[in-house]
């Protein structure tokens, strides 16, 4: 649709904008000035009301609206992402109280995520399919991001104990679209994005193509992580607006980084360093390359039934070395920083890792009068390979804990220690139905078998490399594995009236040993402790409600929970060197969250999430009492942006996260409580371009976010951001 209006169109969609509504403006009326003083149609939509919220899920397995689906779930929209500039996948999940963000591991990069106490770097989903890769994900192709909060694996099979996080792709449609973004930061940051759409003349005009594209460099204040960043993603659309639609879509995304590994532990607390102090070398690298094709196809057979069908290839590559911090041997009490030297780990290999998954559901509407059903029912199908190759350091120099020597290259030799090939296939079948007793009750029942088949091998060497040779073979150890899990949820909604909903639901799901495609469970003494054991197994019981405020334009959600995993692994005091199944975990927890207009000219993001996690029962009796890692015990967050005039608007930003712990341990490592504040400003030149500047970290708070048992890595320092976007 041209843009270009005539004054009495362009002043009454300034007007509708400004109150929060948005206007659709007939070509007709927008082109042709001989007519300005007839107006054919104005359709008014509610594209500004849900400039922040969602209401329906965009996984095809969830038959209702996010309001009366019985689970906590949070949505982060585009514009949002936009508001606040953010430029990463952990970025946009600091917005969510009750996640936190774990730190890079030797076997794990990319995006290390913990929801409601449960690590969640399994559970990442791109468009409902399983996005398995360890790669550092960008959301310059995303329109929502939707997390899951509760076990889930009736959705999505292993894991998703604390939750899942699913990641919506921006598709082609029929309204032509050009939109460019620049920013410039403080940081060093300078990245560029454009999204680019347009309707094609094929079958009928009901065909569109997409293109987005990333390019990114940048720095994080006050540390020296170093960020680089490509990413390409064309799609295809055939069938828009009919009974059967073909989507295709490639995603290529590159980087190039410095990774930061942060400071060490002294003791239980981090050590008292200057926030900008680095003990890698200037030439660590993490390289990644992530390339996914998808295909999707959506039919309507008829009023009530419905196909879709996904299909998937992806192929994650990845390089790294990486330099972790270590103080060890502890120092004796009272010894100077000065006089502290920090040992540097250094780790290093390849990994290539494959999928190929296909997806097939129906939906189906049945019945009619007092009871109706919609039941989704499918079958999943997925072949998964990994193949790492593990390195350790040898004669890595160690440095000064007060004052490193930063600038120095790598010396020292890699020694390969383990080459690992590890592939599993998964078969499963699924049944989720909702009856509908009249207009005020719901009963979910579903249910889900899973076959998760695991075939694992690897060869480990010893000594260091030769001119000659890579080390010596020392050892082959081969395990195959099979579990069948079955999985349910099972819950009821009561509406009193139709905005609001009330829920009680219970559902499960399972971790098996091999869950991250691989039997190591240490990325130091690269053990296999968990081989042949049955998969842990999780309860969740959540009483909630969900409403609308303010005509339904301010969505409020809260609920209380408790996740219980009932045979966690925990070392076994009769076979030293592996675990059995005989600890038990539990998080309960309280969460609350805002979306949406207040008023016509003020937006909110709201949230809040009280965790009460600790260990049940532990190996002997050991960490009884314990508060469960990575789940501080308050968390929240705000967002607020007020539309000052129709050109000029303002955000404010605050989170506030508690005390947490880096391990689940008695008087274990653990980082204080933090606040940190953000604020944005926008003006818009014209229609079509926008100045913004964004303030982060705007107190230039020294804080630590991100928890490994081993390192700590503080948050960047404060960062002003300017951006310029365009439409057109």
């Amino acid at each position: 649709m041209n843009n270009r209006l005539n004054p009495v169109a362009s002043a009454i969609r300034r007007a509708l904008v400004g109150a929060g509504v948005g206007l659709l403006v007939p070509q007709a009326f927008a082109q042709a000035p001989a007519d300005r003083d007839r107006i054919d149609e104005i359709v008014v939509t509610e594209e500004a009301i849900h400039r922040y919220r969602v209401e329906d899920s965009a996984l095809s397995k969830l038959s209702e609206s996010i309001r009366d689906t019985p689970q906590s779930m949070a949505t982060l929209t585009k514009e949002m992402l936009d508001d606040r500039g953010l430029q990463s996948l952990n970025d946009a999940l600091r917005n969510v109280p009750g996640i936190t963000l774990g730190a890079g591991e030797f076997s794990w990069q990319g995006n290390n995520p913990t929801i409601r106490g449960f690590s969640s770097r399994d559970d990442m989903y791109l468009d409902g399919l399983r996005d398995f890769g360890s790669y550092p994900r960008d959301p310059f192709n995303l329109e929502t991001i939707e997390v899951l909060l509760g076990p889930s694996s009736i959705l999505f099979g292993r894991g998703s104990t604390g939750g899942a996080i699913n990641q919506v792709t921006k598709q082609p449609q029929r309204d032509a679209l050009t939109s460019l973004a620049l920013n410039v930061g403080s940081d060093d940051t300078v990245r560029a994005t454009a999204d680019y759409g347009r309707p094609l003349a094929l079958h009928d005009d009901t065909s569109a193509f997409r293109l987005n594209v990333l390019a990114h460099s940048g720095e994080a204040e006050d540390r020296a992580a170093q960020t680089e960043r490509f990413g390409i993603a064309p799609s295809l659309a055939l069938g828009l607006g009919t009974d059967t639609q073909f989507n295709f879509g490639y995603m290529l995304q590159s980087s190039d980084d410095r990774p930061d590994y942060g400071v060490p532990w002294l003791g239980a607390s981090p050590a008292p360093v200057p926030r900008d102090n680095y003990y890698g070398f200037e030439d660590d690298y993490l390289k990644t390359d992530a390339g996914i094709a998808t295909a999707q196809m959506s039919h309507r057979v008829s009023d009530t039934i419905r196909l879709d069908v996904q299909a998937r290839y992806a192929d994650y590559e990845r390089d790294v070395r990486i330099t972790e911090p270590l103080i060890t041997p502890a120092p004796p009490t009272g010894t100077p920083p000065e006089q502290i030297s920090v040992y540097r780990y250094v780790f290093s290999g390849p990994s290539d890792e494959q999928l190929m998954t296909t997806q097939a559901l129906a939906r189906l509407d049945l019945g009619s009068g007092r009871v109706r059903h919609v039941l989704v029912t499918g079958l999943e199908w997925s072949s998964e390979e990994s193949a790492p190759t593990f390195s350790f350091g040898g004669g890595v120099p160690g440095t000064n804990l007060v004052n490193p020597d930063t600038a120095r290259p790598f010396s020292g030799t890699l020694d390969r220690r383990i080459v690992a090939d590890t592939a599993s296939d998964t078969l499963a079948v699924f049944a989720l139905d909702t009856l509908k007793f009249g207009d005020a009750w719901n009963v979910t029942l579903g249910a889900r078998w899973d076959r998760f088949d695991t075939q694992y091998a690897a060869d480990r060497f010893t000594g260091p490399p030769t001119p000659f040779d890579a080390g010596t073979r020392s050892g082959h150890e081969e395990y195959a594995q099979v579990d069948e899990v079955a999985s349910y949820r099972a819950a009821v909604v009561y509406k009193p009236v139709e905005r609001a909903s009330i829920y009680l639901a219970a559902s499960t799901s399972f971790n098996p040993s091999a869950q991250s495609l691989s039997f190591l469970t240490s990325g130091r003494a690269l053990n296999t402790e968990n081989a042949f054991l049955d998969p842990e197994e999780n309860e969740s019981i959540e009483l909630g409600m969900k409403t609308g405020f303010n005509d339904d334009r301010l969505a409020f959600s809260a609920a209380l929970f408790e996740i219980t995993k009932t045979n966690a692994r925990v070392p076994d005091p009769a076979n030293p060197g592996f675990n059995t199944l005989g600890g038990e975990q539990r998080m309960r927890g309280v969460s609350v969250d805002v979306t949406g207009m207040v008023t016509d000219r003020f937006y909110l993001v709201a949230g809040y999430a009280y965790l009460d996690g600790e260990v049940v029962r532990g190996a002997a009796g050991a960490a009884v009492g314990a508060k469960i890692a990575n789940a501080p015990e308050d968390s929240a967050n705000l967002w607020a942006n007020y539309r000052v005039t129709s050109r000029f608007d303002v955000g404010l930003g605050a989170r506030y996260v508690g005390d947490q712990y880096a391990q689940s341990a008695i008087n274990g490592r653990m980082v204080q409580s933090y606040s940190t504040f953000d604020a944005m400003g926008r003006y818009a030149l014209s229609e079509s371009t926008a100045l913004k500047v964004n303030v982060t970290n705007l107190t230039d708070e020294y804080y630590f976010e991100q928890l490994h048992m081993w390192h700590v890595v503080p948050a960047a320092g404060r960062t002003v951001t300017f951006a310029v976007n365009a439409e057109f």
